[in-house]
């Protein structure tokens, strides 16, 4: 996904990677839905026998692109391309599109691991999850997190393996 198998460490194993919760698309598909639903009456309403009709066309056309582009496309892409990735020795979140940041959180560094999730996040198996660590960014906070109690648990464990040395072992 987001951390290449050959960018890990001799004895790294990944344990779970994935995007953020589908939820975030909630938003950028209905906005599709209607950009396209305005776009299909605008072509209908335009009376074919007006003389800008062409022009008048070719206008809801273009402003559909750019709406779509920027309420749809470009969220769709921000979600592809924002990544975690767990493994035995690291949490890496990878975010960008056209330029990349990653931050990784060595798990020898990780304090505290908690989750929240509201109603709405409790049915959907979503919430966030804050890692706190003894690095430089302190406590972060990762929204949207699908299946958290899976993911806390297995970053809780991850972090309990490597501070008890069990992670060579396996």
């Amino acid at each position: 996904m987001t951390l290449p198998d050959h960018h890990l460490t001799q004895a790294e194993r990944r344990i779970r990677s994935f995007n953020p919760h589908w939820k975030r698309l909630i938003g950028p598909a209905v906005a599709l839905v209607l950009i396209l639903a305005a776009m299909g009456a605008a072509l209908y309403l335009i009376p074919g026998d007006w003389e800008y009709a062409f022009y008048g066309r070719a206008a809801s056309v273009v402003i559909a692109v750019i709406l779509l582009t920027i309420w749809s496309f470009v969220p769709y892409l921000q979600w592809k391309n924002t990544g975690y990735v767990l493994t035995t020795h690291r949490f890496t979140i990878s975010t960008g599109v056209l330029n990349k940041s990653t931050d990784e959180i060595p798990l020898t560094k990780v304090n505290s691991v908690s989750s929240d999730q509201s109603f709405t996040e409790r049915m959907l198996g979503c919430g966030t999850l804050t890692v706190e660590s003894a690095s430089d960014q302190g406590q972060l906070a990762l929204r949207d997190i699908p299946r958290i109690q899976d993911v806390r648990a297995e970053l809780f464990r991850a972090v309990e393996d490597v501070s008890d040395g069990a992670v060579d072992g396996r």
